[in-house]
């Protein structure tokens, strides 16, 4: 399933919780979110739109950390409930309010990691009945409370955070374990709990606070709650903290305690998540770039600095977006930056001179735009741009990963490749020619683009670049129906595939005929692994282990392509074991010794003798192409 990029409205339930449970790991175990708290939480609002007793969303998660042991909480530290804007937030108050002056505190939600400290132990929040001890980690952490700054000497309950400050002044001069400097603050918080030795840090002054969740509150009867709403949420934002929300509480704790709670939140508290701090600034100019379908507005502004970023570039989404917000160059605009993604503009004001940022004709080919619903779109089929970013998205989803943009251009334009059957058609004299490439390097290029050779069915329709049709939705469609099948339907049989409908039915079809000499093309350029039928399940499952030169998704994309099935961990069922150092000490190449499973060495794997080392993938392949 595609994890980062996806459609939500057609993502059904069990695809829904797979992505959750997939983010859920990449967020707590891993401290290596690949999408923002606003996509993360747009999963949660379908998902709960569609069952909302499904038991993923009573989850309570907890970032891994070194302790010392396990810590039974004297009191519950549960999840809170979210809400996403101020109806909702009010829905929330008239469920539990008794009148209209019953009293709510307004709190600041801030964005760390969850702790109790009872006097004695520091404890993480864990999975809310039982934490980690911590309390290896009390020299680096000062309490912050209503009335108290200083050691952590005293009960406490709050959120482990770095203060903006603090991140801007100390941690610009502190490296991390293996290198490097942190990225951001939440970041920075996790990788510091996760050391089992903080000698380091000690040296090099790192400094984390304990922020009391009593530390400051708003207390205002619910019939204010409205008016008083804005002013309170842009006090909070100017917080020296990370934040990523405001919490909202009955004043009266013996009431809220009566309320209960579900396995996952107290019923007597809410947070209301906002996606970012938001600033002003001054739109200076509009470019227009290029994308495979469409081309992007992308806002420059005066320089500005969003949670200890500093922000030149934000995204306008499309034509439709700056004529909805009455947008123009001159305009001072208010910014947000939605967790680590880019930035984008909300609202805008009249400037004293405005300029509008539309244009009529592409920038690439000078051709006359045409709009299509929300976008603006270069039509003319030689546009040079438009066929390199489309060029571009075929390879990414075909699964050439060493691929990039400034390569395929330079390409284009000294070997006059055009489309994926050029790419595949490549010879070493030809890679030879490009700036950059030496012998192994067009080696290393060249073995990739033969593996390619092995796709996926929905890959092969992904990279056919039809509108809304990426790697997730053309899986679904290939699940139900062969390549060849899908190009015999009709509309309307289109639109009956789960998660289709009319629109997107209406691009396949037009774009499997427009398309069906290149497709013909690539289906004689490649040996297609086909989904209908074939769940994945029999595939042969492989690891990797240790430090590696690429991120570890590279190597199990281009495992996948070679008929394997990646997993984390090693079991006895575990089929290949790929390790930086075959012979190093890790726990992973010690089970696998344990249960006798194959360990090869990276560079093995990725040579040209790994085919000889592979029999099991090479069986699997040659058994789902039967028939092909």
């Amino acid at each position: 399933m595609e994890t980062v990029s996806f459609d939500v409205s057609a993502l059904n339930e069990q695809q829904l919780a797979d992505l959750i449970a997939y983010h859920n790991r990449k967020y707590w175990e891993d401290a290596a979110p690949e999408i923002s708290d606003d996509r993360y939480d747009e999963l949660l609002r379908a998902l709960k739109t569609l069952n909302p007793e499904h038991p993923i969303l009573e989850f309570v998660g907890a970032p891994v950390v070194s302790g010392s042991g396990k810590v039974l909480h004297a009191q519950p530290m549960l999840s809170l409930d979210k809400a996403y804007s101020l109806e909702e937030v009010t829905a929330w108050a008239l469920k539990y309010i008794r009148t209209e002056d019953e009293e709510l505190l307004i709190q600041p939600k801030y964005d760390g990691i969850s702790a109790n400290f009872d006097g004695r132990v520091l404890s993480t929040r864990g999975d809310g009945v039982t934490g980690e001890d911590i309390s290896d980690k009390l020299p680096l952490i000062e309490l912050e409370s209503a009335d108290y700054r200083g050691p952590l000497n005293r009960p406490a309950r709050g959120e482990i955070v770095i203060r903006n400050d603090d991140f801007k002044n100390l941690y610009s001069r502190i490296t991390k374990k293996g290198g490097g400097s942190y990225k951001n603050s939440r970041n920075a918080v996790a990788g510091i709990m996760g050391l089992k030795d903080i000698a380091d840090m000690l040296r090099q002054g790192a400094r984390l606070t304990l922020v009391d969740y009593g530390k400051l509150s708003y207390q205002l009867p619910f019939r204010e709650l409205k008016q008083r709403w804005h002013e309170i949420a842009a006090e909070i934002e100017n917080l020296p903290y990370p934040m990523d929300g405001i919490v909202i509480k009955l004043a009266d704790a013996s009431y809220s305690v009566s309320l209960g709670s579900t396995a996952h939140h107290p019923r007597g508290q809410i947070a209301f998540k906002f996606s970012g701090i938001r600033r002003e600034s001054k739109l200076l100019e509009v470019k227009w770039s290029f994308g495979k379908n469409c081309l992007t507005p992308v806002a420059q502004i005066e320089p500005v600095e969003i949670g200890g970023i500093t922000i030149r570039h934000a995204t306008l989404h499309n034509i439709q977006n700056i004529e909805d917000k009455d947008i123009y160059i001159g305009d001072t605009v208010v910014v947000e930056r939605a967790g680590d993604v880019i930035p984008y503009i909300v609202e805008a004001k009249p400037g004293e001179h405005r300029q509008s940022c539309l244009i009529e004709n592409c920038p690439g080919c000078d051709h006359p735009l045409e709009r299509r619903g929300p976008e603006l779109c270069c039509v003319n089929p030689d546009c040079r741009e438009t066929r390199l970013q489309q060029l571009c998205a075929a390879v990414r989803n075909i699964g050439i990963e060493r691929l990039g943009e400034p390569n395929i251009r330079r390409m284009m334009t000294t070997l006059q490749v055009r489309t994926l059957k050029d790419i595949f058609e490549l010879k070493k004299p030809e890679i030879l020619q490009l700036e950059g490439f030496k012998d192994k390097s067009a080696s290393n290029l060249l073995r990739e683009i033969a593996a390619a050779r092995d796709v996926n069915d929905y890959q092969l329709l992904a990279a056919l670049n039809i509108p809304n049709v990426g790697p997730n939705v053309a899986k679904m469609m290939l699940v139900e129906y062969t390549l060849d099948e899908l190009r015999q339907l009709t509309v309307e049989e289109l639109s009956g595939i789960n998660g289709v409908g009319p629109e997107r039915a209406a691009a396949v079809h037009r774009e499997l005929r427009s398309q069906a000499g290149l497709l013909d093309e690539l289906l004689a350029a490649v040996r297609v692994r086909v989904s209908k039928g074939n769940s994945g399940n029999d595939l042969p499952t492989i690891c990797f282990t240790g430090k590696m030169p690429e991120k570890r998704s590279y190597y199990q994309n281009l495992a996948k392509k070679r008929g394997f099935e990646p997993v984390d961990d090693v079991t006895a069922e575990l089929n290949l074991l790929v390790a930086d150092d075959p012979n190093g000490g890790s726990s992973k190449l010690a089970k696998a010794r344990k249960h006798n499973i194959q360990i090869i060495g990276l560079n093995e794997w990725l040579g040209e003798e790994t085919a000889a080392a592979e029999p099991a993938a090479v069986e699997k392949i040659e058994q789902l192409e039967l028939g092909f």
